[in-house]
This record gives C-alpha cells, structure tokens and sequence, in this order.
C-alpha cells in the first residue's frame, strides 16, 4: 500500500436506457479505502416525461449502502416496509446485515415531469463481528447533517466523523464520508483520526499532496501523514475512508462477505427467493446473474 497519494481512473458502465454510472471501486489499485468497497457516481443523467431510473427489487448482505444526491429523486423501498425518497442533501443509509431485498425507482411525480439525476452511491463493508446482523433503515434530511465552514470550504459531514463533527448516522467502524464544496485555492486537510483516505472530485479540479486530480478522477492514500486536499478551481469534492478492513472481502454481484461459502449460501438463498420480498413493488425482482 502507497503511503503517496495514487490515482485511480473509473470505468464507465450504462445500466441500460442511457443510464450510465462511473465505478471508481472496487480497483486494482484500490480494492477498498477505509471500509468502502464500492463507489458509484449515477449519472449525470437526464430522464424525459414518464420515463427514470428502475432498479427492481435485489438483496444485499453483510454491507450498508449509502445514497448521496446531487439532483434528482429516488423512491427507495425494501423488505423491511421502508418507502423513502430521498433528495440532494438527505441521506439514505441501508444495512444489509444478514440479508435484505430493496429497490430504487424514479419517484411518480419526477417520473411524470421528467428530471436530471446525478450521485453518489457507496458500499460500506461491516466489520466481520456486525455481517450477520439484523437488516435496518435509516434516512436523515440535509437539516440533520453537520455542515463545517472555514477558509473558502463548506464540508458536509454524511456519515462517521471528521473535521471535529460527528454524524447522526449509524456507523460500525472508524469511517468519514464528506461531502466537500471548495472556492478556488482553499485547502484542507484530510481528517488526521483516520488512516486511510480518498478524494473524489465530482466537478473541477483538485490536488491530494502532489497528485493532480482532474473532474471525475480519484485519489486515494493509505497510511502515512493526512494529507492536503486543495482546489485549483471551483469544485465539488466527496471524502471517504477510515480505518483499515479487518481482513479483505469477497465480492460477488451485490453481496460482501469475509466468507465465500456465506456468498454461495446468499446465491442459493435468493435464487430460491428466500430472502423476502419488497412491499408495494413485489411484482418483479431481478434474477441471479449467471456469470
């Protein structure tokens, strides 16, 4: 592992009907940051009238997603009777635990009027004490999050804590997920309480110590001094990392594991539809894949 700031270039992936996301992680470079095994930008996309995003119902274990909106609507609904929509500033956080079956659509009303979607999704692998335990939802709107503002920076502070700030959100390790608005020249420095740190400049343009990070590019850095993340222009920056995995993990489609016998027992568990169905949205599921 680099005690330097590395690059790391994303792969762009369209999910069908023009919908396309940038994979950032998983990496060869970077299988995980912290206990973030995944991370996701939708979009940006634009939806026109009675059209949008449909992902149909599909399990996870042994993780907690976390959706982060830039624009855009998303209905979010799984197997424990959770119906929420989140917007640009809320934030929506799932734990799979031992198993959970959730899906995302385009809210009616945006779907009827057309919208833009732009955002974040990530993966946060739980330690290997928490894998298995009970599935839970929790949304917090924009107005519970804590914001830091100081030299030319807005920080918003999604999940874990960082920059003297602690989220609401239920959190099962050391971790910082941060969304970060710079004025051209501010500079921060990455939360010091943490040893592993990324840097994912949404818009503009940035530097993570020496490493120069154009729009849509990463950085990550594992040990060694926090370092200086500072803006070359205007941007739009997300944070994240935390401490270190305790031991890697398998992943195979939406599941995460420490066990790969724990993943073949979720593949056969939802192949065979044990895993539960969505109230309101059970017409439809999306099937094992067969790679």
């Amino acid at each position: 592992m680099s005690h330097t700031p590395i690059s790391i270039e994303g792969r762009r992936r369209d999910l069908g009907d023009g919908f396309v996301v940038r994979r950032l992680l998983p990496h060869l470079q970077a299988r995980h940051v912290g206990p973030f095994v995944f991370f996701d930008q939708m979009g940006p996309a634009s939806f026109g009238e009675d059209t949008g995003m449909d992902v149909r119902p599909h399990p996870h274990i042994g993780l907690a997603t976390v959706t982060w909106l830039f624009r855009g609507a998303i209905r979010h609904r799984d197997s424990l009777g959770s119906n929420v929509d989140i917007h640009p500033g809320d934030v929506n956080w799932m734990t799979a635990g031992r198993g959970i079956v959730h899906s995302e659509r385009t809210p009616p009303d945006e779907r009827h009027h057309g919208q833009d979607l732009h955002g974040i999704q990530v993966w946060v692998a739980l330690p290997k004490a928490f894998e298995e335990v009970e599935p839970e939802f929790h949304h917090h709107g924009a107005a519970d999050l804590p914001c830091v503002e100081s030299a030319g920076a807005r920080l918003t502070v999604i999940a874990g804590d960082a920059f003297g700030q602690t989220s609401p959100v239920k959190v099962f390790a050391p971790m910082f997920f941060v969304e970060a608005r710079l004025d051209a020249g501010a500079s921060i420095t990455l939360p010091e309480q943490h040893a592993e740190w990324g840097a994912y400049v949404v818009e503009g343009h940035a530097t993570l110590g020496d490493l120069d990070i154009p729009a849509l590019g990463m950085g990550v850095q594992f040990g060694g001094t926090a370092p200086v993340l500072t803006a070359r222009e205007r941007s739009l920056v997300m944070l994240f990392g935390g401490a270190p995995l305790d031991g890697e993990r398998h992943l195979w489609w939406n599941f995460v594991s420490s066990s790969k016998d724990r993943i073949e027992q979720a593949k056969a568990d939802w192949s065979a539809q044990r895993m539960g169905t969505v109230p309101g949205d059970d017409s439809e599921y999306i099937p094992l894949p067969e790679y």
